[in-house]
């Protein structure tokens, strides 16, 4: 490697910034790649809105305008044909992305802090202060949902996984992480007590073999490769130098980013030994959300100071709005 190549890796691309929000970023999610190689990023905000963008370029597709109060979380369905969300107004909306339609609309009781899609799209999760997890199933909209059981707190996150259709994943402001099987929604199958701390987020790793999830200073990771049994041997933990609000994997499984509400750097580290590789500034406050793309090229972060930026991962190549001018 030449001393300029050198120099050009240690070198940041600056972020895209993505404005449009008015208030504070909660969360974004990206689809999967489609046959085109296209896919698409959706953010949730204090504004009471939900946003859909270009997922390589950050390019502002449409706005979904129907909550009265803060949207906590939204998730595209696989190939981004279809759009829910959860909001402090305690509703669940789910949205036709094409024309931005509401196609239905769920009431709760409480707010409504973590939503997700199966991986066939046929069914939704919800979940939040009512501290029970609801299923519905968008084949009969006005059935009612299915209901587990009552837990000892908000719930804060979930995640379906993509090749066991009936496995649930959820982490709760009580410390604990639990699989449920969807087919008997009453019982879960494990639980891993996560200290005393809330779970702060939650997610699998591209391939599916690995469940990560932040609590205080701490990130988890449990191996899948036993199946879903309850093996405290399966769990590796490193500690962070900042409680982790949010976190996200890459897609290739050897490097994780994280941020904190103790700081506007984004935090970026070896999954192997979660030794912390680089912090990078931007933001001029917390971060409330981030999530790598699905190619890996980059990574989205989403701040109380109401922005969303993309960073690139590998600056040697043109990449979205990044374009490299190569010497001869």
């Amino acid at each position: 490697m030449t001393r300029l190549q050198q120099a050009a890796i240690e070198t940041h691309s600056p972020p895209v910034t993505c404005v449009g929000h008015s208030r504070p970023v909660v969360d974004i999610h990206f689809s999967v790649l489609n046959d085109e190689g296209k896919y698409y990023m959706i953010s949730a905000s204090k504004d009471n809105k939900a946003m859909i963008r270009e997922g390589d370029t950050g390019d502002w597709i449409g706005t979904l305008v129907g909550h009265q109060n803060i949207v906590w979380s939204a998730r595209l369905s696989r190939y981004a044909h279809r759009a829910v969300t959860g909001s402090a107004d305690c509703f669940v909306k789910v949205w036709d992305t094409s024309n931005g339609q509401e196609l239905a609309s769920f009431e709760n009781e409480y707010t409504v802090r973590t939503v997700n899609f199966s991986p066939d799209a046929t069914r939704i999760v919800a979940g939040g202060r009512e501290k029970k997890l609801k299923i519905y199933d968008l084949y009969r909209p006005d059935a009612p949902a299915l209901e587990g059981r009552a837990y000892q707190g908000t719930i804060r996150a979930t995640v379906w996984h993509p090749s066991h259709q009936s496995i649930l994943i959820s982490g709760c402001e009580d410390g604990n992480i639990r699989v449920h099987d969807t087919r008997i929604m009453r019982s879960h199958v494990t639980c891993f007590p996560t200290s005393d701390v809330a779970v702060s987020c939650i997610n699998l790793t591209a391939d599916g073999e690995t469940v990560y999830w932040g609590a205080k200073h701490q990130v988890y990771f449990w191996s899948l490769a036993l199946g879903f049994s309850h093996d405290p041997t399966m769990i590796t933990r490193h500690e962070m130098s900042k409680p982790v609000k949010t976190v996200s994997v890459h897609p290739n499984g050897e490097k994780f980013v994280y941020g904190s509400d103790e700081d506007s750097n984004i935090h970026i580290c070896e999954a192997m030994s979660g030794k912390e590789l680089e912090a990078r500034e931007g933001h001029k406050d917390r971060i409330h959300s981030v999530s790598y793309s699905p190619d890996g090229e980059l990574f989205a972060t989403g701040s109380e100071d109401s922005q969303i930026r993309l960073w690139q991962t590998n600056p040697t190549k043109s990449y979205g709005l990044w374009q490299t001018t190569s010497t001869p």
